[in-house]
């Protein structure tokens, strides 16, 4: 793999990090509800995710889903409905009036694997990240060169990338913590992450595959 190519890959890579979507609003969520230390767990777990798809088009796995009209049908429609879970659960969420000086304290908080495991399967069955890595991984990868090298720098990169934006989204969204001390904030909060998680996931539905070359 030569430079150009590799830094061809890694502004791909930035523009999806940053472009908003599922993993964005799980991150600013969490970072908000949690904040940053403990989202990171969440987001380790959507670079698990990641990995995954990235290990399953790599492997020529992904053109088989995008191939088969009843698998990729079957991976769209486990993530639409597992997003829309998750806005779902966090729509109707209780709301507890807390100090603001405990406001980053919630007891309520799920554990570490339960907050890696929503960010896993978040990323996991998101099929636009399996089109996005079938459609545009091969175009980085020599045949003249080991595949399992090449799998691993472009696997490096897109994570560290991600890990960066998805932190910095976290980030952002902790930095407003103090603003939702009102239990009515909160509750609005709660509706526009669950309502856009909710969005994304009924969006998901209509993602059409690739036609089979």
């Amino acid at each position: 793999m030569t430079f150009s190519t590799w830094f061809t890959f890694l502004i791909a890579a930035c523009v999806i990090a940053i472009s908003p979507g599922s993993g964005a609003v799980l991150s600013m969520s969490h970072g908000l509800n949690y904040g940053v230390k403990k989202a990171s767990g969440t987001i380790l777990g959507l670079q698990a995710g990641l990995l995954l798809i990235l290990a399953i088009a790599g492997g020529g796995v992904g053109s088989i889903l995008m191939a088969s009209e009843l698998a990729f049908s079957v991976i769209k429609t486990v993530g639409a409905l597992y997003l829309i879970y998750l806005g779902f659960n966090q729509w109707r969420a209780r709301v507890e009036l807390i100090k603001t000086e405990q406001a980053s304290a919630n007891t309520q908080t799920p554990d570490w694997s339960r907050r890696f495991l929503t960010g896993f399967l978040t990323n996991a069955t998101n099929p636009k990240g399996i089109i996005f890595m079938v459609a545009v991984l091969p175009q980085f990868i020599s045949h003249d060169a080991p595949l399992l090298p090449q799998l691993l720098i472009l696997g490096i990169t897109m994570c560290s990338v991600d890990l960066i934006v998805m932190h910095s989204y976290a980030l952002a969204a902790s930095g407003m913590q103090r603003y939702f001390s009102n239990p009515r904030w909160l509750k609005g909060q709660n509706r526009f992450f669950g309502g856009v998680l909710m969005a994304i996931g009924t969006a998901l539905f209509f993602v059409k595959r690739s036609p089979a070359s």
